[in-house]
Formats: C-alpha cells, structure tokens, sequence
C-alpha cells in the first residue's frame, strides 16, 4: 500500500517545482537530506537534477546515493556529465558503477568517453567485466551486437520446471528481464524460448523441453539495428535473441535499446530532412560553434547548387523581359513543386524506415506517384487556370502556360521525390538525405525549365 501511495504522489509530482528548494540544501550542505528525498523519485528525474546543478555540487549529491541507485542515475546522465563524474570519482566508487551498470549501458558509456578515460574504466572493472565490454564495443556501431546486454536468464532443456523456478530466483535479479528465457544446449546453441507465463501454468515436473517453444525468431549480432526494430515492430517483442555466426547465444536486444535506437533514428531523419548534419548531443548541449559546423556545409551546398536556378532565369531573360508577368508566378511554381515534393520524399522514407517497401517495389513506387501527381496536378491547374482568369485577369494563353507548368511540375516533383530516397538506399546512402531541400533545388530547376519552355512554344517568347 506504502508503494502505491507513492506511485500516486510522484505521478502528480511536478519535479521541477522542487528544484529551486533542493538546490537551496545542496548549498547549504545538507545532503542527507537531498540524499533522502532523491531516494524517492526516479532515476530520469534524479539525473535531470544533477545536470541542473554545477559539476562539482552534482558529484557530491552522487557520492551520496546508494550503489545501485547511483548506478542506475549515472546511465541517464548526458555524456559530457558522465565523463565529470568518471574523472571526480575514486576507481572504488567507478568500479562500484561498473559492476552496477547493465553492459549495454556500459558499452554506451564507453563509446562516448575519450580513449584515455575508457582506459581508466576497464582498469578498475572486474575481469568478467572488462571481458564482456571489450567484447561487446568490438560489434560495429550500427549492429545488433553493440545494443546487446549478456544479463539475460538462460535454461537447460532438461531442467525440470521446479528447478527452472528456482534458478530465475537465484539469478532474476541480475538479468533485463525474466519474462522471456532462452533455453540452450550443451554447446550454448540456441534451442528454444520459455516465457514465465508457460513456467507458472506448467506441471511442477515437466522439463523445459517439453514446454518451450522450438520456434524462435532472433537476430545476428551483424544484423543492422534497423532489422532489429523492425522485428521488434513487427512481432510486439519484449526481448530478441542475439546468436553469432554459430546460432550461439550470446545476448539479448531488449525493448528499452531498441526505443533508444528508434528515437536516435528519428532525429537523425529529421535533421538530415533538414539539411543539418546529425548530432548525437541534444540542442541545448550543442555548443553555438558546433550547430554552426552541423549547419553551415548543407547550407552551402544548397545555396551554390541555387547558382543552377539563377542560371536558367539568367538564360531566358530575354523572354521574362518580353512578358513580364511571367515572373511573378514563378515562386508559386517554385513552392508548389517543392511541396509536392516533400509529400513524396516523407512518405517513401517513413516507408523505407518502416521496411514496408523495397527497392525491388519501385517500378510499383512509380506508377503509383504518377497517378496521385496526374490527379493532384489537373485538380491544382484547373482551380489556378480559374484564379488566373477570374481574379487576375490574364489572358488565355498565359494563364494555360502557368497552369500546364504546374500540371507538369507537380508530375515530375511527385515522381522525383519517390524515386530518390529508393536509389539512395538502393546506394547504401541516408534515404534521408533525399528530402526536401535536396529534392527541392532539382524540383525548382526543373520547374523553372519547364515553364520556360511551354512559354517558348505558346507565347512565341
């Protein structure tokens, strides 16, 4: 009841209103206090409260927590504070957060401190320890081997069901999880999988091979993280199997990893969709000097590959000067078939992202975006053709060419913009990349070229 009182009390706790009061302890040195109050809330929200505070308070509200608290605080905390907290610590206490951490977690750590600090960390770790990290960060970044965790309970086949119980008992507490165990032969092949459910309903003195499921779906620890969430995806799994090139086991991707991995994905998607080269810091610790590094080469990019707009207006002058009007509809041109664009290039990477399509489906891809083009393309040009003669009063053959130049923009903008996310994968590059400011400058010069061709042929400019 105590417990459920403070579930309660924390989900209607507003962490924030509190910080102001706790702040105030830690500069006056009461921390048996804070020590105290932080023991309550969780983790997140601890380690949100050491990075609030300077450095050098937060490592003193650190030593303070217990063991497996601290342990649990230091592998949310951002990496530029983990790597304070690395060099502020005894090698007793880093060892204690070591042992402590999840390897996963360890891992992550490892990968983001400088080499002289990793170096520091594997020397106070225990030798079962430092075994398991040198072999999980020799997995490539991208696999499933480097989100893996060993701490999983693992089975005999011919264990009884009272025995299996006992032994999740004695080693649960340690493991990510004990809703899903592994059962493995006498050489670690894997051989079947046991949820507790099966374990609670099953006959005290039935053996796990009687009750386990043969049928197990897994991973390589080469396989890309993105084959990974997408059998998470697929299959609703709480936990995935990892066998090496043996089908032995050797780890497990859990939920939680993969959630991280999809989020880092996500960002990494929308910023690359934004023409700003991917961070794995967030934005308010990204230094104003490294935003600009993530910004300014894309931008670059995007304004020397303009020069190819300018040059096409550049070109037809002649013509823009003999029917003036014509210039002022080429930002709606322009803008229109960089939306059309993007509602292409958005929907085909989400697509690719989520494995529904393949590049073998692009002949499929195309035909479909022709006929959403045609069709949204003769919808636009029809109520354009009507603005241009009831509102401003142009006369039929400028009018037509606006309204065939966005008929055709919006055709050729659809199918670019579906067709180059899949050839990018298809070259093993970011889909991402693809999107809208890259398709955008091609879509605008093509625009541009078609609209000065259908007034080359209609209005004799």
């Amino acid at each position: 009841m105590e417990n459920e009182m403070l579930r309660t009390d924390l989900a209607d706790f507003d962490f924030e209103e509190r910080y102001e009061e706790l702040a105030t302890l830690v500069n006056q040195k009461q921390l048996r206090t804070v020590r105290d109050t932080l023991r309550d809330w969780p983790e997140v929200d601890i380690a949100w409260f050491l990075e609030e505070l300077s450095p050098e308070k937060a490592v003193l509200v650190f030593r303070m927590l217990p063991k497996e608290l601290a342990a649990e605080v230091f592998a949310n905390l951002e990496a530029d504070r983990q790597l304070y907290f690395v060099n502020a610590i005894t090698e007793s206490e880093l060892s204690a957060i070591i042992e402590e951490l999840a390897i996963d977690d360890a891992v992550d750590m490892l990968e983001e401190l400088p080499a002289n600090v990793v170096h520091r960390v594997l020397k106070v770790a225990q030798p079962e320890t430092r075994s398991l990290l040198n072999k999980f960060m020799k997995y490539p970044d991208n696999s499933a081997g480097s989100i893996m965790t060993a701490e999983f309970v693992e089975l005999k086949p011919d264990m009884s069901i009272k025995t299996a119980l006992n032994h999740i008992r004695k080693n649960g507490a340690d493991s990510e999880t004990i809703y899903t165990c592994y059962v493995i032969d006498k050489a670690r092949h894997l051989t079947g999988v046991v949820t507790a459910k099966q374990l609670l309903l099953a006959g005290i003195d039935q053996t796990i091979g009687e009750i386990m499921d043969e049928n197990v779906i897994y991973c390589t620890t080469a396989d890309e993280q993105e084959t990974v969430t997408q059998l998470f995806s697929k299959y609703g799994f709480i936990s995935l199997p990892v066998v090496d090139g043996e089908n032995r086991l050797v780890g497990i991707v859990t939920v939680d990893d993969v959630i991280t991995v999809m989020e880092d994905a996500a960002t990494e998607d929308m910023e690359m969709m934004a023409a700003i080269t991917p961070s794995e810091k967030d934005y308010l610790h990204t230094g104003v000097w490294e935003t600009w590094k993530q910004r300014i080469p894309w931008l670059l990019i995007l304004m020397l590959s303009a020069t190819f707009t300018q040059a096409i207006i550049n070109s037809f002058e002649t013509a823009l000067a003999a029917c003036v009007v014509l210039t002022a509809y080429i930002p709606m041109l322009m803008g229109t078939g960089g939306n059309c664009s993007s509602q292409s290039s958005v929907t085909v990477i989400r697509s690719l992202s989520l494995g529904d399509i393949e590049f073998r489906d692009l002949l499929r891809v195309l035909w479909k975006e022709l006929r959403v083009s045609v069709l949204c393309g003769l919808t636009l040009a029809v109520v354009n053709f009507g603005k241009l003669m009831l509102l401003d009063r142009l006369t039929v053959t400028v009018a037509a060419v606006v309204s065939l130049t966005l008929l055709f923009t919006i055709v050729v903008a659809k199918l670019v913009g579906g067709v180059l996310p899949m050839l990018a994968k298809k070259l093993k590059l970011d889909p991402a990349v693809m999107a809208s400011p890259f398709i955008t400058t091609i879509v605008d010069a093509v625009s541009l070229l078609i609209y000065f061709r259908f007034a080359s042929l209609l209005l004799g400019v």
